[in-house]
């Protein structure tokens, strides 16, 4: 299968390129009767990988507040290999680029004793005004922790 061209040619470059991940253990009730990990687990784990993310960088209170809220504009899933339910995985997140009112994640589900690249996902988060239910700017107290983290790529 062909990689999602936010990886580019080298899944290991990529890959080399996150600095969070945050290990899953399969649960019985994300699979299907042969023992595979259902596809709408994936959107758990990065879910959750995503509230790691955004804990560990403590943008907690930048993007979700009385005023404000960050919610998913959209997200996607390359299946890349069968995950079964005894695979012990890690899932990476990173934030990729940054806008006015929004940044994207990417991620990457492997598998954690031998690093083989299971899926990969990416999805845009928009920061919204709850008043005004529209986009606003991103605080910059939370852009500077990004960029402070992801480096000056961001």
């Amino acid at each position: 299968m062909r990689l999602a061209p936010y990886v580019g040619g080298d899944p290991q470059k990529w890959l080399d390129q996150f600095k969070i991940s945050t290990p899953i253990k399969v649960r019985y009730c994300e699979t299907d009767m042969l023992g595979h990990v259902n596809n709408v687990s994936y959107f758990i784990y990065f879910e959750q990988a995503r509230v790691e993310y955004l804990d560990r960088l403590g943008l907690r209170d930048e993007l979700f507040n009385d005023r404000t809220i960050t919610v998913v504009a959209d997200l996607e899933c390359q299946y890349l290999a069968q995950i079964y339910i005894r695979d012990p995985l890690r899932i990476h997140v990173r934030a990729a680029k940054i806008g006015r009112s929004s940044f994207d994640l990417e991620y990457a589900i492997v598998q954690a004793e031998t690093g083989v690249l299971k899926a990969t996902g990416r999805g845009a988060m928009v920061h919204i005004d709850k008043a005004l239910g529209s986009s606003t700017p991103i605080p910059e107290a939370a852009r500077a922790k990004l960029a402070a983290f992801e480096g000056e790529r961001l």
